[in-house]
Parts: C-alpha cells; structure tokens; sequence
C-alpha cells in the first residue's frame, strides 16, 4: 500500500485517535492493577506517537503549514485548541519518556508522579490533534485541500457552490 503525502493527515488523525484509546485503555490497566497490560498499552501509545510525529514531520516538510479557512466565528476556538495543542505536544516527548523510564525501572512513586501531569497532557494532545484534523479537513477544507475520503469532497459547501 502506497501512501501519498497528501494522505498523511488522515493518518497523522488516526495515530492520534489510537493513541488516545492505547492511553485510556493504559490507564485503565494500572486502575485494575494490570501492571503488565498497562506497561504494554503504554509503551504501544509511545510508539503509536513516534510513528505520529514522523509522518507529521514529513507532511509539513512538504507542505508546510495549512490555513485555516473556517468561518471568523470559529477562528478563536481553532487558534485556541491549536495554540494549546503545540505548546502542548513540545513537552509530551519528554514527559512520556521520562515518565516511561520510571516505570520501566520501577521507580513507582517517581513514575506515578509524573504520570499525574503526563497522561492528561497526552491525552490532551492527542484528541486534540483529531479535532485539529476535523476541522482542518472536514469542516472547513481549504480549496486545495479537498477532502480525504473520496466522495464526501461533493458534499462540502464549498464544491457545491462550484
């Protein structure tokens, strides 16, 4: 299977969702002293993220940044969630990590600690990334964007205005 570039947000969205489940499903785990199960979803989530951000690396190496063309209302609730968004995600790599490396040398409360902070943030992070990608892509796509999924593009009000 081949993926074009300009498939990539539909995957970087995806990555995103599953990331969100593995971390729910991760915090669930440890809630049902599941430890190993947990140290699975966890660790699955982290590589789920990594694979996130090389797609998301290689997409805006190509195409740079996408404009948001939804309606004036609607721009401070996207500058919003998208400001918070990135601030966000520059600390997830570290915190992850680092919270990561607790738990995998078995420095509990060290590790419980962090994941106090980490697992909101990442979770943050990553439904925001899909509500960034809906409303990018499928509320509001720009005239080039178009959207991924073949067919819903006529169904857009911009293509029926055309």
């Amino acid at each position: 299977m081949n993926i074009t570039v300009q498939q990539l947000p539909a995957v970087d969205a995806a990555l995103n969702g599953l990331a969100a489940i593995l971390l729910v499903a991760g915090w669930v785990m440890i809630k049902r002293r599941r430890e190993q199960a947990h140290k699975y979803l966890m660790l699955s989530a982290f590589g789920v993220s990594i694979a996130f951000l090389g797609c998301y690396l290689v997409y805006h190496f190509h195409v740079r940044s996408v404009p948001f063309t939804g309606p004036p209302a609607v721009r401070p609730i996207y500058y919003l969630i998208l400001i918070t968004h990135v601030v966000l995600a520059a600390t997830v790599p570290v915190l992850a990590s680092v919270t990561i490396y607790l738990g995998l040398k078995d420095r509990r409360l060290k590790h419980r600690q962090w994941a106090r902070w980490t697992f909101p943030i990442w979770l943050y992070v990553s439904i925001t990334g899909v509500v960034i990608y809906a409303m990018l892509y499928h509320l509001f796509p720009g005239p080039s964007e178009g959207l991924i999924i073949e067919g819903a593009a006529a169904d857009t009000p911009a293509a029926q205005s055309q």
